[in-house]
């Protein structure tokens, strides 16, 4: 290999921190990312239909395709939050660097793409692919699915952050879409309305008791509550009707959409009160205008140990 310039990588990594890149506003960051694969001597990059740059390191010989991947978008600045440091400033000190994304995952991003480069090509056995893709953060693999099926790669690499230890599983997600079904009245006359939000109460309180497995590699599942919302909303004089509540599950290796849902569904506690719950299904517009449709529900994966990958 041709020795890094690490200068060089703190400075790209500065650059891609500095340009805010929430989920579908990705745009110009991919741009900065394909300026440096070209700068940096990649034998192709391009961008696919969903807006990931991707770019390619061929080797002189035959061999496998190991694909390494990062995401460039972000989720936002809380409303409220205190930050220390300015969330966009890739402040560095002497060991860290501060900003939004750095960890997840501009950080390893720009690590991939120049160690890619410092590959000695005539050494190499196969193929080096970089993919930098979007709307992870909504759309967990939906578009780096799509990078797999264009370059078939026989190996992927995923930089999310490990503390250095090579992790060979990781939990899935599921986003469940609760809701619980009231009965509208004017809020001057509460009593002949069925409120709600007060019925979302009692479900939240004992979905909260849910007892989720454990395992020994990827240790407990999870489940947290990210937005309750009532309707109609604004509520000016109205008691609302509906309320809707998101949970994101992450998951085990063997659980399913059905086993999911079920640990609801079926607590005795709420077999008289009006929800529903389902795994959520949504399209989202990526920066290129493409649509990605996304079943929410993205299965735990594992490796043996004694896997030839691994």
């Amino acid at each position: 290999m041709k020795p890094l310039d690490i200068e060089a990588l703190i400075e790209f990594t500065q650059r891609i921190v500095r340009q805010p890149s929430l989920s579908g506003e990705e745009g110009a960051v991919t741009q900065i990312v394909l300026d440096e694969m070209n700068a940096l001597g990649f034998d192709k990059v391009w961008v696919d239909k969903f807006g990931s740059a991707v770019g390619m390191i061929r080797g002189a010989q035959a061999g496998k395709t190991l694909l390494f991947d990062a995401h460039t978008d972000t989720v936002g600045i809380a409303p409220g939050s205190v930050w220390t440091r300015a969330p966009f400033g890739a402040e560095v000190t002497d060991t860290h660097m501060y900003g939004r994304g750095v960890m997840d995952m501009k950080g390893s991003l720009a690590a991939m793409i120049h160690a890619a480069a410092s590959v000695d090509r005539s050494k190499l056995a196969g193929t080096v692919i970089i993919s930098a893709s979007v709307m992870e953060e909504v759309y967990e693999g939906g578009a780096l699915k799509a990078v797999m099926d264009e370059v078939k790669p026989d190996y992927v690499v995923i930089g999310e952050a490990t503390q250095l230890n090579l992790a060979r599983g990781g939990r899935g997600r599921a986003e469940i879409h609760l809701e619980a079904i009231g009965k509208p009245a004017h809020s001057s006359s509460p009593q002949l309305g069925v409120n709600a939000v007060h019925l979302m109460t009692k479900v939240i309180a004992e979905v909260e008791k849910v007892k989720l497995g454990e395992h020994p590699l990827m240790g407990p599942a999870i489940l947290a509550l990210t937005d309750i919302i009532s309707e109609p909303y604004p509520g000016y004089s109205v008691i609302p009707a509906l309320c809707k509540v998101t949970y994101d599950r992450r998951l085990l290796p063997g659980e399913t959409p059905e086993g999911v849902l079920n640990e609801i569904t079926s607590l005795p506690a709420l077999k008289d009160v009006n929800f529903k719950a389902k795994i959520a299904q949504s399209d989202h517009i990526t920066y290129t205008g493409e649509t990605l449709s996304a079943n929410k529900f993205f299965p735990a994966w594992e490796l043996d140990e004694e896997h030839e990958f691994v």
